[in-house]
């Protein structure tokens, strides 16, 4: 009873956060929410909490319907990529402000009336709800697709909701699969805040990166494509490649191994790249190297970027630190990596990406969530919530809430994995841990689902 207590009172929290005004107070309580939830979790039985949690999970998903996109304008970008390429014309030639696409323009998009506070000016006069709308696309082309797709889907007037829908399918398909694989560690996935917030509500495209992601790791012979058709979606997931190819070098090159991954995900990669290649006039990099100067990843000191790093070290060292640092990160993996767990190599580089560049915007860490509950890492989930702190609270400093959060953050994935090194004389930390254990054949209560035929 307490546990349907803490969800319900967790999806009214997300509720909150969506549809009030922004600030961190009802994100920060819905935070503190599910962690109280996945606590109470670890007393619940198997079949109560299967079903908890796939209700729950919905739940909240659903609660991401219940308001406009309430902390970010980038689905608006989406529906204007979609409708472009409906009307045949590749989204990389053409920024929304461009008067040769006035053609495509209508109210909701771009209103008539210019005093709200999420409004960009055009430069021939009015307004748009399309962030930098000087500028072309950013998104790769098997997001482009999905644009496309929502685009055909969707009825007349239906604005962000069919984004958000895709959201929500997406989240709930993820919530299946994972409860599929390990229902009790599926909990933090399912209850956690960020999951409605960015993947339903603000309905980031990194929604559809994560689902692929989340099938590669689950599969064996097309995971090399499918991690392809994610870095194609959103180039973060190539930080899931060195997990996918974990222990690939414990006992000399494993070359088989490493072409069967690399060679279907690079064609994977170029086969998406490929039409918008040939009927784009311009470069279908977009405007990536522009938002890379923009957050300043090659300029800390102008920024906010590298904030732990930035800690210990002078700021034009930072950018190098970390490419060292995620390079031997990525060497571990490959070397001490355990070839059957992929996802913990993917979460631990992902993760440790995220940390080392601590960016302002916490749809970024939605495949550290998905990872960490496939592998039951909840220390990981930090990320994603100094994630969320950082886009609300805004430029990150030495004293900043972003970059205190971050480093509790970065400090609870050494104090996880030193937990679980732990004498065996812990029965109450053993309880909490359970409920995000990695799978294993030995622990029944982890694994409901499980048939032994006698």
């Amino acid at each position: 009873m307490k546990l349907i207590v803490v969800l319900v009172g967790l999806a009214l929290a997300v509720v909150r956060t969506v549809a009030g005004s922004p600030g961190l107070g009802w994100y920060l309580l819905a935070w503190a929410l599910f962690a109280v939830a996945v606590w109470l979790a670890r007393r619940e039985p198997d079949r109560r909490l299967a079903v908890l949690v796939v209700a729950g999970g919905v739940v909240m998903a659903t609660a991401g319907l219940s308001a406009p996109p309430s902390s970010s304008t980038d689905s608006f970008r989406y529906a204007w990529d979609g409708r472009v390429q409906a009307a045949g014309i590749s989204p990389y030639d053409h920024p929304p402000a461009d008067p040769a696409l006035a053609g495509l323009r209508d109210g909701w998009l771009f209103p008539s009336a210019c005093g709200a506070r999420d409004l960009w000016p055009l430069p021939g006069g009015g307004c748009t709800r399309i962030n930098r709308p000087t500028v072309p696309t950013i998104y790769p082309p098997v997001a482009q697709g999905y644009f496309l797709l929502v685009h055909w889907l969707s009825p007349d007037g239906a604005r962000h909701k069919g984004l958000q829908l895709g959201g929500w399918v997406m989240a709930v398909v993820v919530l299946l699969a994972l409860c599929r694989w390990n229902v009790r560690t599926a909990a933090c996935w399912a209850w956690c805040p960020a999951v409605p917030v960015e993947a339903v509500n603000n309905a980031h495209v990194d929604m559809l990166a994560v689902l692929l992601v989340v099938l590669a790791m689950s599969a064996t012979r097309a995971r090399g494509a499918l991690l392809g058709a994610a870095v194609a979606a959103k180039l973060l997931p190539a930080a899931a490649l060195p997990g996918a190819l974990s222990g690939v070098l414990a006992n000399g090159a494993d070359r088989r191994r490493v072409v069967r991954t690399l060679v279907p995900a690079t064609l994977v990669v170029a086969l998406a790249y490929l039409p918008y290649a040939l009927f784009s006039r311009a470069s279908v990099v977009g405007y990536l190297p522009g938002y890379l100067q923009e957050e300043r990843y090659g300029s800390p000191a102008d920024g906010h970027r590298y904030a732990l790093l930035r800690l210990v070290l002078p700021d034009a060292w930072a950018p190098y630190a970390a490419i060292a640092l995620l390079a031997l990160i990525a060497l571990f993996v490959l070397r001490h990596g355990e070839p059957e767990r992929p996802w913990r190599g993917a979460l631990i580089v992902t993760g440790s990406l995220l940390l080392l560049l601590t960016p302002g915007y916490s749809w970024y860490a939605l495949p550290v969530v998905a990872l960490a509950a496939m592998d039951g890492r909840w220390e990981w989930l930090g990320v994603a919530l100094a994630g969320g702190v950082a886009y609300v609270a805004g430029p990150m400093a030495a004293t900043s809430p972003a970059t205190a959060f971050y480093a509790a953050a970065a400090l609870a994935v050494p104090v996880g994995w030193a937990v679980r090194r732990r004498t065996p004389a812990a029965p109450a930390l053993d309880r909490l841990l359970r409920p995000c254990r990695p799978p294993s054949r030995k622990d029944h209560a982890c694994h409901p689902t499980v048939r032994h035929k006698s």
